[in-house]
């Protein structure tokens, strides 16, 4: 009969790794979790076991991580949004949504809009890399991006008589360009700076709709980065001549009706009966009067 070496390893404890699960045991066993699962047709979210079993995010982060990736484009997704959803509050969410961003699976970016406000878009990312999905290292967080000075329009003509009614008529000319094309919204502050150039338009005797005609004809097809200093570019390197100087017109001459002298019957112009000028004299007078 032959014999067995006891010492060897049965096949039930081959090194594999499946068989190295800390849950194996309860496999076998049938002891621990059973799934009882139903196919989705409708309403589904596909989530990657990288985040719903992430080591090191905390379940609070988990689970925001799930519900943002099942909200469709568009939706709010600040602190105080997510905090009157769930019960959690402000500063958990907060700590919540910072683990996320730090593991590459939120992205928040601030962008400038054309009216000039700042805002700030949340980027929900299903997938942050290769080598996340395999290892789980932890992303290398982002630094946040410094707000670059915006560069100041360039200079526009400015009235010789800046009157609040011509700039008024200035300022409401620029705000009605958005009318003739959507992409010349301006803001208070770009609309402030060019009223200026209009107006000097303005007092040089070209009508508003010429001013118009200016500014929103030829212009380019591509989305305008800057509209304010294109417009500012046309007022200063479009600017027409001053009108040339007229000088004042002679006032008519006036012929009065002829009338009689009271005193010595000439004939003399005024507007209203009297003494003819050489009665008006004192010589004249005192001779009369002798």
């Amino acid at each position: 009969m032959d014999t067995h070496d006891t010492s060897a390893p049965s096949r039930a404890q081959s090194r594999h790794t499946a068989d190295k699960h800390p849950n194996q045991r309860y496999r076998a066993s049938g002891v621990g979790l059973t799934h009882d699962n139903a196919r989705h047709t409708t309403r589904f979210t596909v989530i990657g076991n990288h985040l719903a079993q992430h080591p090191e995010l905390s379940a609070l982060a988990i689970g925001l991580g799930v519900h943002i990736q099942s909200l469709p484009a568009g939706t709010r997704v600040d602190i105080k949004t997510l905090a009157a959803r769930f019960p959690e509050g402000t500063t958990r969410i907060a700590a919540a949504l910072r683990e996320l961003e730090t593991h590459g699976y939120l992205r928040r970016e601030r962008h400038r809009i054309p009216d000039g406000r700042i805002i700030t878009r949340t980027i929900s990312c299903n997938q942050p890399g290769s080598s996340r999905r395999d290892s789980h290292a932890p992303a290398t967080p982002k630094k946040p991006k410094k707000d670059t000075p915006r560069k100041a329009l360039p200079p526009v003509p400015r009235p010789a008589y800046p009157s609040p009614a011509l700039i008024q008529q200035a300022t409401d000319l620029l705000t009605g360009l958005r009318r003739h094309d959507p992409r010349l919204l301006l803001s208070t502050c770009d609309t402030a700076h060019l009223a200026q150039g209009v107006a000097a338009w303005l007092e040089r005797d070209v009508a508003p709709t010429a001013v118009r005609h200016t500014l929103t004809t030829d212009l380019p097809p591509d989305p305008l980065r800057r509209p304010a200093a294109l417009l500012a570019h046309r007022l200063t390197a479009q600017l027409p001549p001053p009108p040339p100087f007229r000088a004042p017109a002679s006032p008519p001459t006036v012929r009065h009706p002829l009338q009689n002298c009271e005193r010595c019957d000439r004939a003399f112009r005024s507007p209203t009966p009297g003494h003819c000028h050489d009665c008006r004299t004192p010589v004249a007078a005192g001779r009369i009067g002798q």
